[in-house]
């Protein structure tokens, strides 16, 4: 958390849930069973990944009277709790994709360097009285972090089912980066 002045009450409510949500996600995907399937290791981290980012968006909801923004985090929580009930359903069958152990190593060592990028980026976001923005500097690496998870592991094989969700969180998430990116500029955030 980087700020170099006073934070109001309601600022500090707002960040004391985001800090909790960022410690649950990172706990969840840490701490995720490792199996011999690259498919359902990633299913496994991707579920407190969603899971968080719809926290953080009713954690923004309760303050926003921004509508742009109020859409986009409504927006959020819809489509990751479409995507994780999607990731739920095919977790079984995933489970008996198995990957070679170098295969394994490899994409566990990315995701690694990815995951804590993400983590540290989100611990260190500027923090500011604008709440807003606080918001889009706390999920812009949230999503990125999405991305680049899902890159990684399309590039070993995964089973059939998750392909198109692994393409689907790389496109939606790479147009709400765009979207945030957009809303920066719109509501003039500075840190």
């Amino acid at each position: 958390m980087q700020t170099g002045y006073r934070l109001s009450n309601v600022t500090k409510d707002y960040l004391t849930v985001y800090h909790c949500i960022l410690d649950e996600m990172i706990t969840g995907m840490t701490g995720a069973e490792e199996t011999d399937s690259i498919s359902y290791d990633f299913i496994t981290q991707m579920i407190p990944h969603h899971r968080a980012a719809i926290e953080m968006s009713h954690n923004i909801l309760k303050y926003t009277t921004n509508i742009p923004l109020q859409d986009l985090a409504e927006g959020i929580i819809a489509e990751q709790t479409k995507s994780i009930e999607n990731m739920r359903k095919i977790q079984a069958i995933c489970t008996g994709r198995n990957n070679p152990h170098r295969d394994l190593t490899l994409y566990r060592q990315r995701n690694s360097q990815i995951m804590q990028t993400m983590f540290q980026e989100m611990r260190n976001v500027r923090t500011t009285n604008q709440i807003n923005c606080d918001f889009i500097w706390e999920m812009i690496p949230h999503h990125r972090g999405a991305v680049r998870m899902a890159r990684n592991a399309l590039q070993y094989s995964v089973c059939p089912e998750l392909k198109p969700i692994l393409e689907t969180i790389i496109t939606s998430q790479e147009t709400g980066i765009s979207q945030m990116q957009g809303l920066l500029r719109a509501m003039h955030c500075v840190g």
